[in-house]
């Protein structure tokens, strides 16, 4: 699907100025080459003048409903806001005919997503989520492993997306109203889920559990995943703000060799820190004493098997693609059906770690 083709930049509106919209979204559409940030939509003073700081041309507008009221001088809306508003704001951009950007998770439900898949359809406009894990170095690297056949067959995944947090930070992230979207389940789940369904295609079966582990947390805080593939792949998946000592980001077996990959991608950090891409040289990349290991038959932590080096990681090819959609007829980079087989599968964990059993797909 196609937007608007002139070669001027497109004219982004961007809802939403807390974590996401100024470290993630904010940075990487102002890096990337025929998109331009227009306007910030945001009620807080203080993130007004943050935005205008980093962004010295850029609008501001209290409400989105100031920014729709300019619809046609837009050419894509991205929506960055609290999770309760996503659908709501989405519905509104596609209706005035915006293509648009969603932060994941996209919606509460996949019949939600599945809605507004079809109304972007309906309108002939792009409708992408933000996904941007699918460009850390750590998946980009096990992709790469995968296509090269280095690891053999895959008989089973484990992804961890772990923290030590053991006081809640509050705010809507971490509320038990189920109205806000909140918890581990669709904040982290929502990437390690993904991920997994990007690699090993779709689920047969979810297992989960899920417990409120700190004082005072309203929400899940530490869950587990046990998902069948119909590829046979079995990946086991935890998200967790309780784990006093964190496990592996990637641990890959297969019938050939496996690979074990620690830490965390260091992109986010480098965005909260305020670096930027196309500023930094060595954007993406990580020092080898980071690089994983693949091998068979000895613990990666005793010497086993090979360093394998990290791939870059690449958060500025999410937008790249957008623009490249939306100008070119490229392919959207994350759809809305894709997030939606993301929510089957959350919600399906939900109700397995609520009623204790394992639910089919």
């Amino acid at each position: 699907m196609t937007g608007r083709t002139t070669r001027t930049p497109l004219r982004v509106g961007l809802v939403g100025y807390g974590l996401a919209g100024s470290v993630f979204h904010a940075p990487l559409i102002a890096a990337t080459e025929g998109l331009t940030l227009d306007t910030v939509v945001t009620s807080n003073p203080e993130r007004q003048e943050q935005a205008r700081a980093e962004f010295p041309d850029v609008r501001t507008a209290a409400t989105p409903e100031e920014l729709f009221a300019r619809a046609d001088d837009l050419d894509l809306i991205v929506i960055a806001s609290p999770n309760k508003t996503h659908v709501a704001l989405a519905t509104t951009a596609l209706k005035a005919g915006l293509p648009v950007v969603v932060d994941k998770p996209i919606a509460g439900t996949a019949a939600e997503a599945r809605e507004l898949a079809a109304l972007a359809e309906q309108h002939s406009l792009l409708l992408s989520v933000f996904q941007n894990r699918r460009w850390d170095n750590d998946f980009l690297t096990v992709r790469k492993l995968l296509a090269e056949g280095e690891l053999g067959d895959v008989w089973r995944f484990e992804s961890r997306f772990e923290r030590w947090r053991p006081q809640p930070k509050g705010g809507w992230r971490e509320s038990g109203d189920p109205a806000e979207i909140g918890g581990l389940l669709y904040d982290l789940g929502s990437h390690v889920v993904d991920q997994a369904l990007a690699l090993f295609g779709p689920v047969t079966s979810v297992y989960a559990e899920s417990d409120i582990r700190r004082p005072g947390a309203e929400t899940d805080d530490d869950t587990f995943f046990a998902l069948t593939h119909t590829s046979g792949v079995r990946s086991h998946l935890y998200v967790s703000a309780t784990t006093a000592q964190l496990g592996p980001r990637f641990r890959v077996l297969g019938s050939k060799a496996g690979y074990v990959k620690y830490g965390l991608d260091p992109q986010e950090a480098d965005l909260r820190d305020g670096k930027r891409p196309g500023t930094e040289k060595t954007w993406g990349q990580e020092p080898e004493s980071l690089h994983g290991r693949v091998g068979a038959g000895e613990s990666p932590l005793t010497g086993g098997g090979r360093p394998e080096p990290t791939l870059p990681g690449d958060y500025p090819a999410y937008y790249a693609a957008v623009a490249a959609a939306l100008r070119d007829g490229g392919p959207n980079p994350v759809t809305a059906l894709e997030a939606a087989a993301t929510l089957d599968v959350l919600e399906a964990a939900r109700r397995s770690a609520r009623d204790g059993v394992t639910v089919t797909l």
